[in-house]
């Protein structure tokens, strides 16, 4: 018998004696899973992997000198922090709504000589990447981050598509979102990462990197813990709840969770900063980073998985994404229904 099958053994008979009747647990084929866990370990960049079934750790690995309770730049997961962000600043009235165009939050911060269409973009379409302004990432990346003004660079960049078109992946949109929410409320987004999500989760966020304005960068080299990024995946899992306080509204994890585009580097589907895919036959809602930064929740398995790699370049792109995906898949594949 496995550790983790005697604890979970010990904690049912301690349960039953004092008269409560568990709920029923995920039956796990652990030799599935330890083969899983052991494959993305041999993936070449993979640093940590946890993984929790109804809310408890049953994973917790590290390799190449890494551990889960050690801060790892997390890249474009920040985007789903941005995202949840956004969603209790308009529970708080502090933005209006998704529909909201964006000028109306920046204000001052809007230059006189964009395109008029940039007046169109709302929040909601900078989540979802549907703003229709050119790129600020890859190969205009750096151009922009060497700007002396990143919110101006970003909203005075060609108009390549009408807002709520197709989507163009764009660190720039997260950025906007990050200026729009200090502007909206007066403090900064570090400010409101820390009181909104990092004290509620019992998490620590340290801060990063700002734009030549001194805006927190939206959306890239952030810095959290494994074990920090798994209670956000675990607040996600149980509708916005952490430890019977409701951070989250079950609404906006349905709104943010919703398809409304789809990526042209994976073909997977897209919502506000989430990723929606199917693995074993079953739904799973991820967010991803450079390098092979990965959050997973998978709702019909009680299943969050958490994987940090490598964050410098080269980062192998879309194909080393393919291959942490089939390890997951393998490890959804290890758990029964819920």
């Amino acid at each position: 018998m496995s550790l983790l099958t005697l604890r979970w053994a010990k904690a049912v008979l301690l349960m039953l004696c004092v008269g409560i009747v568990p709920h029923t647990m995920a039956a796990i084929d652990r030799s599935a899973l330890d083969s899983a866990v052991q494959k993305a370990g041999e993936l070449s960049r993979t640093h940590t992997l946890l993984v929790a079934i109804d809310g408890e750790t049953v994973i917790d690995r590290g390799w190449r000198g890494h551990a889960t309770d050690e801060t790892a730049n997390i890249k474009s997961l920040s985007k789903l922090l941005i995202s949840a962000l956004v969603g209790i600043a308009i529970e708080r009235d502090i933005i209006a709504g998704v529909d909201q165009p964006v000028v109306e939050l920046l204000d001052r911060r809007v230059p006189g000589d964009v395109d008029h269409r940039v007046n169109d973009i709302t929040v909601g379409h900078l989540l979802s990447m549907q703003a229709g302004l050119e790129r600020t990432s890859g190969a205009n990346y750096a151009g922009w981050v060497a700007s002396d003004n990143w919110v101006r660079d970003a909203l005075t960049r060609p108009m390549v598509g009408e807002p709520g078109g197709r989507m163009r992946y764009s660190t720039g949109n997260s950025h906007l979102l990050s200026a729009a929410l200090t502007e909206a409320s007066g403090r900064s987004t570090l400010a409101l990462m820390r009181d909104w999500l990092g004290e509620p989760l019992g998490i620590a966020i340290p801060a990063w990197t700002r734009d030549p304005q001194g805006i927190y960068f939206g959306g890239n080299e952030m810095s959290l813990t494994p074990q920090a990024l798994l209670r956000l995946a675990e607040l996600y899992r149980q509708q916005g709840k952490h430890a019977g306080e409701q951070v989250l509204t079950a609404e906006w994890i349905e709104r943010s969770w919703a398809p409304r585009t789809r990526s042209v580097f994976n073909q997977d589907l897209y919502g506000y900063g989430w990723f929606r895919t199917e693995l074993d036959d079953t739904t799973v809602h991820y967010g991803w980073g450079y390098g092979g930064q990965l959050l997973f929740v998978i709702p019909a398995r009680n299943m969050t998985i958490i994987m940090t790699s490598d964050p410098t370049p080269p980062s192998n792109g879309s194909t080393y994404l393919e291959q942490a995906k089939a390890v997951v898949e393998r490890m959804i594949a290890a758990v029964e229904p819920s």
